[in-house]
């Protein structure tokens, strides 16, 4: 029997309300808020002031609100986060409830394309239908060499821009200053991003190594970009060789 699950279980979502939502968040992250449409997701993640990845996500329209689609296991360390910058605005942060995120690799009906790569498939949010896709969804990301996560891209271990952030549309080069920006902007433009995230065939971890996945048959290290190895080149990647 096919499994016909589009459930992804390890996200949550969590909904920014309040005043100036947008303006909030364009001070934080690193892709531009007016981006954001109702049929635009964007990725984008929360830096450390130097630059380094604390939180990916995605993020969705939802009228005056934000939604928040990250990690179920860091969803109350990004609230928290969140919380400290907000101060004395009016802004409420909280997890939504009895909304999924859903994942497929062909089209389906009020899908979107993934905003980092269209070959990763479709994604919207619904009710939860039960099942879980999330495995499939992590082999299917793989084999893209697209990495995602904490346990992928570390959390205040590794720069924006060494996630593949600028090929996979997860900064903005053209908005105001949010946090990490200046250290990420310095990097982009005088081309010196000279370690990548990548996926590669698994074998034996060592201090690069990030994640292994026996059960795929890969592991994601951050190796130099003249030492690429025997990791997994996709065609959006071949521009940084």
């Amino acid at each position: 029997m096919t499994d016909t699950s589009t459930a992804l279980a390890d996200r949550a979502l969590i909904r920014i309300a309040g005043d100036d939502v947008r303006g909030f968040l364009q001070g934080l992250v690193t892709q531009d808020m007016g981006l954001v449409a109702p049929a635009s997701p964007q990725w984008a993640a929360l830096l450390t002031p130097q630059g380094k990845v604390l939180f990916d996500f995605i993020l969705w329209d939802d009228g005056k609100d934000i939604l928040i689609d990250g990690e179920e296991v860091q969803a109350g360390a990004l609230m928290r986060r969140l919380m400290l910058y907000r101060l004395r605005r009016q802004i409420h942060i909280g997890l939504e409830s009895g909304v999924a995120v859903h994942w497929s690799p062909v089209s389906r009906a009020h899908a979107v394309a993934d905003p980092r790569l269209a070959a990763l498939g479709w994604r919207w949010l619904s009710e939860d239908s039960g099942g879980d896709a999330s495995a499939a969804w992590r082999a299917h990301r793989l084999s893209l060499g697209v990495t995602e996560g904490t346990a992928e891209l570390g959390q205040d271990k590794t720069l924006w821009l060494e996630c593949n952030a600028a090929e996979l549309n997860g900064v903005s080069f053209a908005k105001g200053c949010y946090v990490g920006q200046e250290n990420t902007a310095r990097m982009h433009y005088r081309a010196k991003v000279n370690r990548r995230l990548v996926v590669a065939p698994i074998g034996e971890a060592g201090d690069r190594t990030r994640a292994s996945y026996p059960e795929l048959g890969l592991m994601v290290e951050l190796r130099r970009v003249e030492a690429l190895g025997d990791a997994l080149v996709p065609e959006w990647m071949q521009s940084l060789l």
